[in-house]
């Protein structure tokens, strides 16, 4: 080959290479332009068919825990603690004795007590005798008629007498039984308020001592009363239906509390300082988790809403206002937008509790570029989306293409 010719038969391969490019290039625009929407045709999306189902109305609101049983363990007499039984912070049963109250003073008085009444006994049986004797003599009127009614009157009188004596000796036996001051419940005890050698009075501010019941434990759960008015309109027009009231609770630190309680009651009246209503749930508390005083917060269903629908998230989406839309099979297999309730999640699903009817064909998968009135190809979740080799000519012009780059 002269090399006066390499020029122009480069020149030359250059043009048929660039002419095969071109077929290639066309070929390709001229399928996509064939099948319209690209070679598959409407996107394929996927759908769901709802149905109106019960759900639970769950409400969440803030509590403070409180004390099953508490009591304050208080002096029923005066004196000087001669000695504390218990340990700080540990468990007490009703009846166990706690403080030691100097007893001497009630002794004595116990004592005086007891001979008063022996004193009384003595004088009542001296004044029934004597009047047992009058009895036959006023008969007989060896004496005086008066003479016999005083004497039983003053024989009912040392009865009276003795009757007086014994309670007052009832009453020192009692205070001193309560020198040794016992605790009212049974529960957690915590620290002594007085030591040993301290005045104790009947009439001190100042407890000796708290015990606390703790198994189980209340909460109280704040409501306010237009919250629970609303309710109460709902569940009076037929539109939800009462639900038993269980309940759980998450922590202060976020975590959830592993057992449940139930709702024990609701108060008849509203604070009027918060407008709020006190209901009160009963928990199981046996490992001492939860201490009167923590805050927590109570989720709990308050009803069921039988004609609600649930509508999986990805079915769902919010504008910047916060509207939500979902996109339903519409006629002709087109998209048709719908503005929706959706208020709450219940797991992976929205609560949709107005905007859709039964059967309703709701978009949840292929969502992603959809517009309204789109035309669509609608399956069911569950159908595997498919993906076709071309066919025909398109597969040929495809080989050739990949072939000629």
């Amino acid at each position: 080959m002269k090399p006066s010719n390499l020029p122009g038969r480069s020149a030359l391969a250059l043009a048929a290479t660039a002419l095969l490019l071109a077929s290639c290039g066309s070929s390709g625009a001229d399928a996509q332009k064939k099948g319209g929407r690209g070679a598959s045709g409407p996107a394929q999306v996927g759908f769901v068919v709802v149905q109106p189902t019960s759900v639970p109305v769950v409400t969440e609101l803030s509590g403070r825990v409180t004390a099953f049983q508490m009591s304050e363990v208080r002096p029923q007499v005066a004196g000087i603690v001669q000695r504390r039984f218990f340990t700080e912070g540990s468990i007490v049963r009703a009846g166990q004795t706690l403080y030691q109250i100097d007893p001497s003073l009630y002794q004595a008085q116990a004592s005086e007590a007891e001979a008063n009444l022996q004193s009384a006994r003595a004088t009542a049986e001296a004044a029934r005798i004597r009047a047992d004797r009058y009895r036959p003599l006023a008969k007989m009127e060896a004496v005086s008629q008066q003479d016999y009614t005083d004497a039983a009157a003053q024989a009912r009188q040392a009865a009276a007498g003795v009757a007086q004596t014994n309670a007052q000796l009832r009453t020192a036996r009692i205070n001193l039984r309560f020198t040794r001051v016992p605790a009212p419940i049974t529960g957690r005890i915590g620290r002594s308020l007085v030591t040993e050698g301290a005045l104790v009075t009947t009439n001190q501010a100042d407890p000796l001592a708290v015990i606390q019941r703790l198994d189980p434990i209340y909460v109280d759960i704040q409501q306010s009363s237009a919250d629970m008015l609303a309710l109460r309109r709902s569940l009076a027009q037929g539109g939800l239906a009462p639900a038993s009231a269980v309940v759980r609770l998450k922590l202060e630190d976020g975590s959830d509390y592993g057992q449940t309680g139930t709702v024990e009651f609701s108060e008849v009246m509203v604070n009027a300082n918060t407008g709020t209503v006190t209901l009160r749930a009963r928990f199981p508390n046996p490992e001492g988790i939860l201490l009167p005083g923590m805050f927590a917060r109570a989720a709990f269903a308050q009803a069921i809403n039988r004609q609600a629908f649930l509508v999986p998230q990805a079915g769902l989406s919010r504008d910047p206002r916060g509207n939500a839309t979902v996109y339903v099979v519409g006629p002709g297999n087109r998209a048709v937008a719908r503005t929706v309730i959706a208020e709450r999640t219940l797991g992976a699903n929205w609560v949709v509790t107005q905007g859709l009817a039964p059967g309703d064909k709701v978009i949840v998968q292929g969502t992603a570029n959809l517009r309204p009135d789109a035309e669509i190809r609608p399956v069911p979740v569950t159908t595997p989306q498919r993906i076709e080799a071309p066919k025909g000519d398109q597969g040929a012009q495809g080989a050739a293409a990949k072939k000629g780059g």
